[in-house]
């Protein structure tokens, strides 16, 4: 055999890579991970908090709409309809456990006490207990419960300057024409 034969080796493999640190494309794909992550955080708070769709917004446009059908509709279903919008209004501002238990007089003296213009909701407040769960025997209009619709305006406190839902007041709420369209035709206008 020739001695430049015997001067050659096999062929080794390449030394494994380390697993850490990462290379360079590593730490940039993590880098850009975090930051839409980031991102989509402060987006999701953005949506939440912005303030034309706030629930001070919703509500106020709520009680709007509120306020005009009582004249024509039916007071079960208006009484109905703020005692719901009373509860979330109140979850939004004091929180689910604050208020979400209550009912009854229980609920109206937590009302009274968290009024800031000191509404007497124990003794005014009745018919938004009893009004939807009575039977049907033609209540009228909603038109008793004005003071309790207003009453539910200033809990929310003053209506800041050109808050309007862009599309109207009814827009918030597209049933609203509807309902009104199926008075007509019942003849309750």
């Amino acid at each position: 055999m020739s001695p430049l034969l015997q001067d050659l080796r096999d062929i080794r493999g390449l030394d494994p890579l380390p697993w850490w640190p990462p290379a360079t494309g590593w730490w940039l794909v993590v880098a850009v991970i975090l930051v839409l992550l980031a991102l989509a955080v402060a987006v999701t708070r953005w949506w939440r908090n912005r303030a034309p769709g706030s629930w001070q917004a919703e509500a106020r446009i709520r009680l709007r709409q509120l306020e005009q059908r009582r004249r024509w509709a039916d007071a079960r279903t208006l009484a109905a309809e703020l005692s719901e919008l009373l509860r979330r209004m109140a979850i939004a501002r004091f929180g689910r456990r604050a208020c979400a238990g209550r009912v009854g007089d229980a609920w109206l003296e937590w009302l009274e006490r968290h009024d800031p213009a000191g509404f007497p909701w124990r003794r005014e407040g009745r018919p938004l207990i009893d009004l939807p769960y009575a039977p049907p025997r033609g209540e009228g209009s909603g038109e008793r419960l004005r003071p309790l619709i207003r009453a539910a305006r200033a809990w929310l406190g003053p209506e800041p300057q050109g808050e309007e839902h862009p599309l109207g007041a009814e827009a918030a709420v597209p049933h609203v024409v509807d309902q009104r369209a199926a008075a007509r035709a019942t003849g309750r206008v």
